[in-house]
């Protein structure tokens, strides 16, 4: 059994191969929050870990996954076993392309993959507040999702109290630069994909920890999470920034 490079009561952090370390783990989590290497710069780092998808499969039937439409598309074949639910954007403060001769990239796309009955998922879409006017009680036509959801025919009674469902935008400043991993992901954006598909106290796998920020918000928001990390320096980055995080649950 593979050893965790540091753990506490709430997160374990593993450094090695996903490929290799997850088999050997035999875990089922209630999402995989994933941001493998995209495959788009000479990076010795950034090449794509071929098989990864399938054995993340193995532990979960919920992932969100970050990545470019050029990585989606270039690895679609490898995704077969799953079926997209939707997408989010993270909307940066910064852009990190360097090319001139397209338009200033400052986002990342998020989607959401699922396996099997969308039903059996845990989903609880999270609200923010709102500040609009009210729109009091009114009855609603009833929902048609499909594979999505289930029917609902006939109306539906709405209440208005006063949030709104977080839009698929959403901005967050970007690290680069102030991170511990040039590609760090903010706790901001990490922080409602973890709320949507994972219930307290469930578990978050993360198969890329880098800097280890989905771990640090999967605790913040009262969620256990494991963590795999291939390249040492970031791990033991990862469990620096863990050890001395304050431990505040929700």
């Amino acid at each position: 059994m593979t050893a965790p490079y540091w753990q506490d009561d709430h997160i374990q952090l593993y450094h090695g191969d996903m490929r290799e370390v997850l088999p050997d783990l035999a875990v089922q989590a209630d999402i995989v929050v994933a941001d493998p290497p995209y495959e788009e710069t000479e990076q010795p780092w950034d090449q794509w870990p071929d098989g990864w998808v399938d054995v993340a499969a193995t532990a979960t039937r919920s992932m969100w996954c970050f990545g470019s439409l050029r990585m989606f598309f270039e690895h679609l074949a490898e995704f077969d076993a799953w079926k997209p639910s939707q997408d989010v954007i993270w909307e940066k403060t910064c852009g990190t392309s360097m090319r001139a001769d397209r338009f200033g990239r400052i986002h990342e796309s998020i989607v959401h993959w699922y396996r099997g009955r969308w039903s059996d998922l845990y989903v609880a879409p999270p609200r923010e507040k709102h500040y609009g006017p009210d729109k009091g009680t009114k009855r609603n036509p009833g929902s048609r999702m499909g594979h999505w959801g289930h029917e609902r025919p006939g109306d539906v009674l709405h209440h208005d109290d006063g949030t709104r469902l977080i839009r698929s935008v959403m901005r967050a400043p970007n690290l680069r630069g102030r991170g511990i991993h040039r590609n760090e992901k903010p706790v901001g954006i990490l922080t409602p994909l973890i709320e949507y598909a994972c219930p307290p106290g469930g578990l978050v796998l993360d198969p890329f920890a880098g800097s280890g920020s989905t771990l640090e918000a999967a605790r913040l928001t009262g969620r256990r999470a494991i963590g795999i990390e291939r390249h040492e320096p970031y791990a033991e980055a990862a469990a620096r920034r863990l050890a001395q995080a304050p431990l505040e649950t929700a």
